[in-house]
C-alpha cells in the first residue's frame, strides 16, 4: 500500500493593488498643493504687512531726517540757502501743514512725483506753480503706505486751512466750496473743493484747476492729489484750495499764522 503525499497548495501571486496606491498619490498631491497655498498666502501677507506697516515706519523716519536737513538748510545765511524756485528733483523745499488732520500734522515736501520722492513724503508736480505764485501749486502723496501722508484727505471741509511753509514765508490756502453749507462743489469760482477723477484727468493740476493746461491762471491755487478709494489706484481724490491773503513773513511771525491752530 502506497501513501501519496498531499499536494501542497500554492497561493496565487499577489495582485498589485491600484485601488490603494491611487489615493496615496492624490494625498501627496493635495498636501503639496496645500503647502504651496500656505506659502503663497504667507508671502502675500508679508508683502501686505511690508507695504502697509513697514513702509510707513521707514517713511516716518525719513521724514524726521528730511525735516532736520531742511531746517539746517533754512538756517544757513540767505546767500547759501537754495531758493525755492531753484529746487532740483528730489530736493526737500517746503513743509505742508493740514490742521484738520492734526495740529501736529506736518510733512516735508520734495520736488518731483516719481516713486523715489513719493516713498519719502508728498511730492511737488514739477512744472506747476511754486507756493504763493499765481497758478496752481500741486502736490501728490500716497493714500496708504509710504507714510500715508494723504490717508485722511477726504476729511477736509470747505474753508479748512492748508498751510505751506517755505524758508522765509508762510502761505495759507483754504479749501474751496461753500463754507456755510459744507457743499464741496458749490464754490463761486466753479472749481470744486473736492472731486473724484480718473488717473488720466490731468487738468486738475492745470494753472486754473480743470481748465486747459495752456490757459492763463485766474488765481493762486493749491491742489492735493492721492489715490481713491483707499487700497486702490483706480481713481484719484482731489482737493482744491485758494491762497488766502499775502505771504506771511517768518521774520514777522516765526511760529506761524493763526491758521495753524484751526481745526
Amino acid at each position: 500500500m502506497t501513501h501519496t503525499q498531499p499536494m501542497e497548495r500554492v497561493a496565487p501571486p499577489p495582485v498589485p493593488s491600484t485601488t490603494l496606491r491611487a489615493p496615496a498619490r492624490w494625498v501627496g498631491v493635495v498636501q503639496a498643493a496645500g503647502e504651496l497655498l500656505i506659502t503663497g498666502g504667507l508671502v502675500v501677507l508679508l508683502f501686505v504687512v511690508y507695504e502697509l506697516v513697514v513702509t510707513d515706519v521707514l517713511a516716518d523716519r525719513r521724514q524726521v531726517a528730511l525735516a532736520h536737513e531742511l531746517q539746517e538748510d533754512w538756517d544757513r545765511p540767505p546767500s547759501a540757502a537754495v531758493p525755492v524756485h531753484e529746487s532740483k528733483l528730489g530736493d526737500a523745499f517746503a513743509v505742508l501743514h493740514i490742521p484738520r488732520l492734526g495740529l501736529d500734522y506736518e510733512r516735508v515736501v520734495l520736488e518731483g512725483t516719481q516713486e523715489r520722492q513719493l516713498s519719502q513724503g508728498p511730492g511737488h508736480y514739477t512744472g506747476t506753480a511754486m507756493p504763493g505764485e499765481q497758478g496752481n501749486v500741486a502736490f501728490a502723496g500716497h493714500r496708504v503706505g509710504k507714510g500715508s501722508p494723504f490717508l485722511e484727505l477726504d476729511l477736509l471741509q470747505p474753508g479748512d486751512p492748508i498751510v505751506v511753509e517755505t524758508a522765509d514765508s508762510w502761505f495759507v490756502y483754504r479749501m474751496l466750496g461753500d463754507v456755510a453749507t459744507g457743499d464741496v462743489a458749490a464754490d463761486p469760482s466753479g472749481i470744486p473743493g473736492r472731486q473724484i477723477v480718473r488717473p488720466e484727468d490731468v487738468e486738475v493740476i492745470s494753472p486754473t484747476p480743470n481748465a486747459a493746461e495752456n490757459a492763463a491762471p485766474t488765481g493762486a491755487y493749491l491742489t492735493l492729489t492721492t489715490c481713491h478709494p483707499r487700497y486702490s489706484a483706480e481713481q484719484r481724490l482731489i482737493i482744491h484750495a485758494r491762497l488766502d491773503g499775502a505771504a506771511i513773513s517768518k521774520a514777522d511771525m516765526p511760529n506761524g499764522p493763526a491758521a495753524l491752530s484751526e481745526r
